[in-house]
C-alpha cells in the first residue's frame, strides 16, 4: 500500500545520488556519476524497507535528480498485498505509480522557498517525496525538525551527503508546514555496492 501505517502525513527529503562534472556541461544538465548510479537504487530499497513509498514526488528539473528519482522508482515495487479476505495466501500486487511533479523552484531553491512548494500539496497526500539539493535539502529538514529522534536529528544536521535521505512526520498537514512542526523520525545514508563487490 502506497500509505504510511498510521494518520500522520509525511515528508521524505532526498538529496540527488553523486553527479558527474563533465567539462562543458551547465550546472543543470550534470549527469549522475557511476557511485550516484550505484547509490540511488539503494536509497529506493532503503525507502521501500521502510515503507516509505509516496503518493507525490517533486523532483527538481535538473539532470542529476531526474535520474536519480528514475533509480529510486525502479526500487519502490510494493511486494504483495495484504491476503485476500478469502484466500490463504498474499497475492502479487502491480505497483501504483505516484504522481510526479519535475518542479523548476526546487532546483538551486532555499528552504523558504521549498517550504512554499511543499505548502501547496494535497491534503488526500499521505506520503511525499521531495528530490533536490544541499544545502536547501539540510536547511529544510533541520529547520521544520522541532524534535525527533536525537541521534537522526544530529546526524543530519551534522552532514547531509548524496543520496542521503530524511524523514519527517507532520502532525498539521501540509497546510501548516512551519519552522518546527515536524518530528525527524529518520535519518539514513544508503550506499550500493562498490565496483567489484559481488
Amino acid at each position: 500500500m502506497n500509505a504510511s501505517d498510521d494518520t500522520s502525513t509525511r515528508l521524505i527529503v532526498l538529496r540527488h545520488a553523486k553527479s558527474a562534472w563533465p567539462e562543458g556541461v551547465s550546472d543543470h544538465e550534470r549527469p549522475l556519476a557511476g557511485r550516484g548510479r550505484r547509490d540511488a537504487p539503494a536509497a529506493g530499497r532503503w525507502l521501500r524497507q521502510q515503507r516509505c513509498v509516496p503518493d507525490l514526488v517533486i523532483c527538481s528539473t535538473s539532470r542529476r535528480t531526474r535520474e536519480t528519482w528514475e533509480l529510486v522508482a525502479g526500487e519502490l515495487q510494493p511486494e504483495y498485498a495484504p491476503p485476500a479476505t478469502r484466500g490463504d495466501h498474499a497475492a502479487p500486487v502491480a505497483p501504483v505509480a505516484p504522481d510526479v511533479v519535475f518542479e523548476p523552484r526546487i532546483y538551486a531553491a532555499s528552504a523558504s522557498a521549498m517550504l512554499q512548494v511543499l505548502s501547496g500539496i494535497p491534503e488526500r497526500c499521505r506520503t511525499a517525496l521531495v528530490i533536490g539539493h544541499q544545502p536547501a535539502v539540510q536547511d529544510l529538514v533541520l529547520a521544520l525538525a522541532g524534535e525527533g529522534d536525537g541521534e537522526a536529528l544530529e546526524r543530519a544536521g551534522g552532514k547531509f551527503p548524496t543520496s542521503a535521505v530524511a524523514v519527517l512526520t507532520l502532525p498539521g498537514g501540509w497546510a501548516r508546514l512551519e519552522p518546527g512542526a515536524g518530528s525527524l523520525t529518520a535519518f539514513a545514508v544508503p550506499r550500493g555496492p562498490a565496483p567489484g563487490d559481488h
